[in-house]
C-alpha cells in the first residue's frame, strides 16, 4: 500500500514531470531538465521554506529572552521550559517549523533517487502519462560533457560548498542574535559550528556515492535556499 501510494503520488508525477521538461524546456538535455524541475518545486514550496527560515532567524532573536528565563529560573527546568513555551507563543514562533522545509523535500528527493535508481529505459518509460510523449532514448549528458548518469566528483564538491556557505549563513545570524554569556547559547553555537563544518563533508560523501543528478539537484536546490535565505534576513535586518 505504501509502495503504491509512493509510486502514484512522488515517483511518477516527477517522472513525468522531469521527461516533459526534458521535451520541451531543456533542449534534450536531462541535466537542464533536472535544474527547471528543482526551481518549480521550490517555488511550490516556497511558502513553507520561507516560514521556516523566519521562524529560525525569529528563533534566534528572542535568545536573550530566553537566557533571561534561564537565569530567572535556574535549576527550575520545569519552570524554564513552561516559561519558555509560554515565550514562544507570545512571539507566535513555532520552535518545529525550520525542520518543516527538510522534512518536505526528504520524500521528494527519495523519489528523485529512484526516478534515477530505474533508469529511463523503455519499461520505466510505460510510467508515461498519456499525454506525455515517449522521447525514445534519453540524453545523459549535462551541457555536452558531464555524464549524469554516473557519480561526478566536481558536482559533488561544489554540492559541498553551497552547503557550507548556506550554513554559513545561518551561523553568522546565530551569533549575531545569541546572548552572550549563557551557556545554552555557547553549546548551542559550538553545535551549529561543528555542523557548518561537517554537513559539507557529508554533502559530498553521499553525494558523490550517488547519481550526478542527484548531486545537481542538491546543488540547485541549495543555490535556492541560499538566495531565499538572503532575501529574508536582508529584510529582516
Amino acid at each position: 500500500m505504501l509502495s503504491s501510494t509512493f509510486h502514484t503520488f512522488l515517483y511518477q508525477p516527477l517522472f513525468n514531470a522531469l521527461i516533459f521538461l526534458y521535451q520541451t524546456v531543456s533542449f534534450y538535455d536531462l541535466g537542464i531538465a533536472i535544474i527547471v524541475l528543482t526551481v518549480v518545486i521550490r517555488f511550490v514550496l516556497y511558502p513553507v521554506s520561507q516560514k521556516g527560515i523566519r521562524s529560525q532567524r525569529e528563533m534566534f532573536a528572542i535568545q536573550p529572552l530566553i537566557k533571561k528565563i534561564q537565569e530567572e529560573y535556574k535549576g527550575r527546568k520545569e519552570e524554564q521550559m513552561k516559561r519558555t513555551m509560554a515565550l514562544y507563543k507570545e512571539k507566535k514562533i513555532n520552535p518545529f517549523s525550520g525542520c518543516l522545509p527538510i522534512l518536505i523535500q526528504l520524500p521528494v528527493l527519495i523519489a528523485l533517487y529512484w526516478v534515477f535508481m530505474a533508469g529511463f529505459d523503455d519499461k520505466s518509460l510505460e510510467n508515461l502519462y498519456g499525454f506525455i510523449q515517449n522521447p525514445g532514448p534519453i540524453n545523459h549528458i549535462f551541457l555536452g560533457f558531464i555524464d549524469i548518469s554516473r557519480k561526478n566528483i566536481y558536482l559533488a564538491i561544489l554540492a559541498g560548498i553551497l552547503q557550507f556557505y548556506q550554513s554559513k549563513m545561518i551561523l553568522n545570524e546565530q551569533m549575531r542574535n545569541q546572548a552572550k554569556g549563557s551557556s545554552q547559547n555557547d553549546f548551542s553555537t559550538t553545535m551549529s559550528k561543528q555542523m557548518t563544518y561537517m554537513m559539507p563533508m557529508v554533502t559530498v560523501a553521499v553525494s558523490y556515492s550517488l547519481q550526478a543528478g542527484l548531486a545537481l539537484y542538491w546543488i540547485t536546490t541549495t543555490a535556492f535556499s541560499i538566495a531565499q535565505q538572503w532575501i529574508i534576513f536582508k529584510k529582516a535586518k
